[in-house]
């Protein structure tokens, strides 16, 4: 028998690669298709023959929060009311009254209120509970039906009961066109040196960074502090578009890698730079994330700024909203990113999370080292780590079940209403005994417990009523040690907790404004990144590495 020539035997294999390609797409869309129709089959079964009424809506959506569980956590279902929140975060514009809220059984509680707006014209204030909007009692709503009584055309008006420390108030309310800015706020430090601060990445985010920096240029700047900490990040093109601010066109901002792939892509910067020269110290922390560490990377990367601050969040993954049927829509992961120099920043694999929902780091198998333009070292799996690190405690778990909770947000209510008004930004101080009365309404505090006193309050309900009694004594003094021990905990963080009672308190009073305008003063950070940019010799030894 002849052997085959080399074309016959490549075409073999061609052939024999097409079937198996084949074969497999066929069989994983037959096993897609076959588990849909189960689920279909059964959801028509449970719908016509189960006792009880079963809500279609709650059950589907159980189904598929139950189905995206085991994925990373940027990866979501949203129904019609969370497609139209998402497109008013990214978009920065809406109607209403110009607050945050937080969604309670009572109604709606004013989280924060915005200067200027309809709430603050009303005198409204953060504490404030909405128990009523036009006679509707709002007791016991679901989140998703509170979420839409604020918003509306703009110039609509309505009418509110609120409760306010014991006593009604009710106002009437016209909404207005809310414009949120990412750039909330941009002032001279000094008679040299800018700042510029950046809240999110939306769709609005590289003009109002552009106009800010024009600004504060015309007022003299020649140094810039740019700080992007507790920025959660938003737009990738947004990120690529404030990078190639400061440099070269032409050059590669990001990569993406995805299993499909167009949407494996390199990008670069496509226009000319505001400014390749002006000094640039970039804060992060470790709530700085996506987005924020594009910018921050990239800049890193080329040797283009020093970063200063706490390691970043690490989240290197980039995500895409998918239109599904009935105006619903799905955030999925599409890609891991990759900086400059070739780093992925992912910190936790979360496709190998245990069947606990434990997910390990990349930094466990080890990290690799990256070169920056200058030569220096830097390196991937976890978060962009600033050239120049500024030491905080480190959250305790208990600092970090505090963050969740309202605790502090409570604590302040009472503050503003039990202390004498703050009338002067210039003057204000904040006092050392805030947190010694903080950890004192802890001590008498409902709804902030850690998992500890959690568990044990369970445990303790589940005892029977004969040796409730025996072990009651006993109980009390358990209770006591699990208090003074996350007071305990929560003071080893004493630094980071004050930072944010103080910016608790001052939103009170002066806004957000009043907090930039504080920071500017006070931030330790921010006076370190001053002090840097005031010695060009340490800030290009920084740069160099040597």
């Amino acid at each position: 028998m002849r052997p085959l020539n080399f074309k016959k035997r490549t075409a073999i294999v061609l052939i024999g690669v097409t079937l198996f390609l084949t074969y497999s797409f066929k069989s994983n869309f037959f096993e897609v298709a076959k588990q849909i129709e189960i689920y279909n089959t059964l959801f028509k079964e449970l719908n016509m023959y189960y006792i009880d009424e079963v809500n279609p809506a709650e059950l589907t959506n159980k189904a598929i929060q139950n189905t995206l569980k085991d994925l990373d956590p940027y990866t979501s279902f949203y129904n019609e009311q969370a497609v139209e929140d998402a497109r008013i975060r990214r978009a920065g514009e809406y109607g209403g009254i110009g607050v945050a809220v937080y969604y309670t059984k009572k109604g709606i509680q004013l989280k924060e209120i915005y200067k200027g707006y309809a709430a603050d014209r009303a005198n409204l204030k953060a504490g404030d509970v909405i128990i009523s909007i036009d006679g509707q009692p709002l007791k016991d709503m679901e989140r998703d039906q509170l979420s839409l009584f604020l918003k509306g055309i703009p110039k609509s008006t309505f009418h509110v009961e609120i409760e306010r420390q014991g006593a009604i108030i009710k106002k009437e309310l016209t909404r207005d066109k809310i414009v949120v800015n990412p750039v909330p706020f941009a002032e001279m430090i000094d008679p040299e040196t800018g700042y510029i601060t950046l809240t999110q990445f939306s769709d609005k985010a590289s003009f109002e960074v552009k106009k800010a920096y024009r600004k504060l240029k015309k007022l003299g700047m020649t140094k810039l502090v740019f700080d992007l900490r507790s920025n959660p990040g938003g737009s990738l093109l947004e990120a690529i578009n404030i990078s190639n601010f400061f440099l070269p066109k032409g050059e590669k901002i990001v990569s993406t890698k995805a299993k499909v792939k167009k949407w494996s892509n390199t990008y670069f910067s496509k226009n000319d730079p505001l400014d390749l020269e002006i000094p640039i110290v970039v804060l992060v922390n470790g709530r700085s994330a996506s987005a924020s560490e594009i910018v921050s990377g990239s800049l890193q990367d080329y040797d283009r700024a020093v970063i200063m601050g706490q390691r970043s969040f690490g989240k290197g993954l980039v995500q895409r909203y998918r239109e599904l049927t009935y105006g619903t829509q799905l955030k999925v992961t599409i890609s891991k990113y990759y900086t400059p120099s070739g780093r992925c920043i992912q910190e936790l694999d979360y496709a190998n999370m245990d069947k606990n929902g434990n997910v390990p780091k990349f930094s466990d198998a080890g990290i690799n080292a990256f070169q920056t333009a200058n030569g220096r070292t830097v390196y991937d799996g976890g978060g962009v780590l600033p050239d120049i690190v500024i030491k905080t405690s480190k959250p305790t778990a208990a600092t970090k079940e505090l963050l969740t909770s309202h605790a502090i947000f409570n604590f302040v209510t009472e503050y503003y209403y039990q202390k004498k008004p703050i009338t002067d930004l210039e003057t204000f101080q904040f006092s050392n005994s805030v947190f010694k009365d903080f950890t004192a309404y802890l001590k008498k505090d409902t709804v902030f417990e850690t998992r500890e006193e959690q568990l044990f309050k369970k445990a303790y309900k589940s005892i029977t009523k004969e040796k409730e009694t025996i072990i009651n004594k006993e109980y009390k003094k358990i209770q006591e040690v699990l208090l003074a021990d996350k007071i305990s905990e929560i003071s080893k963080n004493k630094d980071f907790v004050e930072k944010l009672l103080k910016e608790e308190i001052l939103i009170r009073y002066f806004y957000q404004e009043g907090v930039y305008k504080n920071k500017l003063k006070e931030d330790g950070v921010v006076l370190e990144a001053v002090q840097l940019l005031k010695h060009p010799k340490r800030y290009l030894k920084v740069l160099s590495g040597k």
